[in-house]
């Protein structure tokens, strides 16, 4: 199933003092620490994720894994789109860069997914009251803002 397709769940936005070249590698270095953190591994197989390890190449690029992701799209500077599945979910994580003037960027986090049957739908409520979901998201976004205002890729 293309990306487009899944229903729209919810995006986030920040601002970014720093053009969009600049901002990328610390974008693609913020996503693959933040999924390869202890655990998530862990998570992915539990749910029975398509992609449950990290593997293929560094920096992310297509075809690259991480635990319960795929990169779909890597168009540096532009786009950076993760997408996967599990027994409850089929989703997709779509980050994207635009200039905001001649030394800002915007970057949104767009995410998108389907949740099928009553154990599908249980787990879009648990994961949407809880607030988890929406914490992560502005995490990542606030540590992609940090670093790229910062200037040092780790």
């Amino acid at each position: 199933m293309p990306i487009d397709p899944l229903p729209h769940l919810d995006e986030h936005t920040t601002i970014i003092n720093a053009g969009p070249d600049r901002v990328w590698p610390h974008l693609t270095d913020v996503v693959q620490r933040s999924f390869a953190r202890f655990g998530a591994s862990g998570y992915a197989r539990l749910v029975r994720a398509a992609d449950p390890v990290t593997s293929g190449p560094r920096p992310l690029t297509e075809g690259s894994t991480l635990p319960g992701f795929h990169v779909a799209t890597a168009i540096p500077g532009q786009e950076l789109a993760l997408r996967g599945s599990h027994r409850f979910s089929t989703y997709a994580l779509i980050f994207r860069l635009d200039a905001d003037g001649p030394t800002r960027s915007r970057l949104r986090a767009e995410t998108r997914a389907v949740f099928p049957g009553l154990a599908g739908g249980l787990y879009r409520q648990i994961l949407l009251t809880s607030g988890g979901h929406v914490f992560g998201v502005r995490r990542l976004l606030a540590a992609v803002r940090r670093r790229s205002e910062q200037g040092s890729v780790r």
